[in-house]
């Protein structure tokens, strides 16, 4: 019992830090069938924990890796090196059909990167310096304009 003790703090812990376990990816639009199934196989040995996770099949865990992702922001040239860029880390808003450029984020911060996000929240750049090649933010590979 004191292996699932340590787990369950591990997960915790981890969930609070710089990893999280979530089937939803690129900016909580698209839904990982993988990730999904991962989750489900550990819930689904949690079940009968002393026969599956607390006995010999402690391995089933290495299914939640499909899930896992980072909560930063990191921004690199085309060298892979690390730039600190000026970015705004405010909360996600919706801007499905409205004209225009509206404003994705609201109530933002500007930060340097890398940075930590927290659920539900969006970054962008904040100088028209650099210019992102990927809206996902997880990793953001910037050119110079």
């Amino acid at each position: 019992m004191l292996f699932l003790v340590r787990l369950s703090q591990g997960l915790v812990h981890m969930s609070k830090g710089l990893v999280s376990i979530n089937p939803f990816h690129t900016d909580r639009q698209l839904m990982s069938g993988m990730g999904l199934s991962g989750i489900l196989a550990v819930l689904f040995s949690g079940l009968d924990m002393r026969a599956t996770i607390g006995g010999k099949h402690h391995y089933l865990l290495y299914c939640l890796a499909a899930a896992m992702q980072p909560r930063m922001l990191m921004t690199i040239d085309e060298a892979g090196k690390l730039l600190p860029i000026p970015v705004r880390v405010g909360q996600a808003v919706d801007v499905v059909a409205q004209a225009g450029r509206p404003k994705t984020i609201t109530g933002f911060q500007t930060h340097n990167t890398p940075v930590l996000m927290a659920a539900g929240e969006r970054a962008e750049l904040a100088s028209e310096e650099y210019v992102p090649l990927s809206p996902v933010r997880l990793w953001a590979r910037v050119i110079s304009s």
